[in-house]
C-alpha cells in the first residue's frame, strides 16, 4: 500500500482528502503543522506528500526546503495544495522542489486523487 502524509491545518479538507485518497486505497498519515510535517515525513517515509503552505509553526515553504535538503526524505514527491494563487508562489513552490503546485479553490478530490496516481504510478 502506498501512504500520503497530507500536512494540512484544515480539518475538514485534511478529512475531506484523506477519506478520498483511503477510499482509492491509500494508506494516510496526517499533520496538521509544518513542524510536525517534517518529523513525520522523516519517520514515515510516505510515498507522496501533499503539503499546504498556510501553516502553524513553519510555513509550507520551510516544510519544502527542510524535507529537500534532508538525503532521506528529498525524494519524496511533494505537492503543494495551497490557495496561495499568485506567480511568485507558485514558482518558488517549484523552485523549492514541488513536483506540482494545486491550488485548492480550483479543484475537486476527484482531481488531486487524479495528480496523485500520476506522480505514484
Amino acid at each position: 500500500m502506498k501512504n500520503i502524509l497530507i500536512i494540512e491545518d484544515d480539518e475538514f479538507l485534511r478529512g475531506l482528502i484523506g477519506k478520498k485518497l483511503s477510499s482509492e486505497g491509500y494508506g494516510i498519515i496526517s499533520s496538521v503543522d509544518g513542524e510536525d510535517g517534517v518529523k513525520k515525513a522523516k519517520e514515515e517515509k510516505p510515498d507522496l506528500i501533499l503539503l499546504d503552505l498556510v501553516l502553524p509553526s513553519i510555513d509550507g515553504f520551510e516544510v519544502l526546503s527542510k524535507l529537500k535538503a534532508d538525503p532521506l526524505a528529498s525524494k519524496i514527491p511533494v505537492i503543494i495544495l495551497s490557495n496561495l494563487s499568485q506567480r511568485s508562489d507558485i514558482d518558488k513552490g517549484v523552485k523549492l522542489g514541488a513536483s506540482d503546485y494545486i491550488i485548492k479553490a480550483q479543484f475537486t478530490p476527484e482531481e488531486i486523487v487524479e495528480k496523485v496516481k500520476a506522480i505514484i504510478k
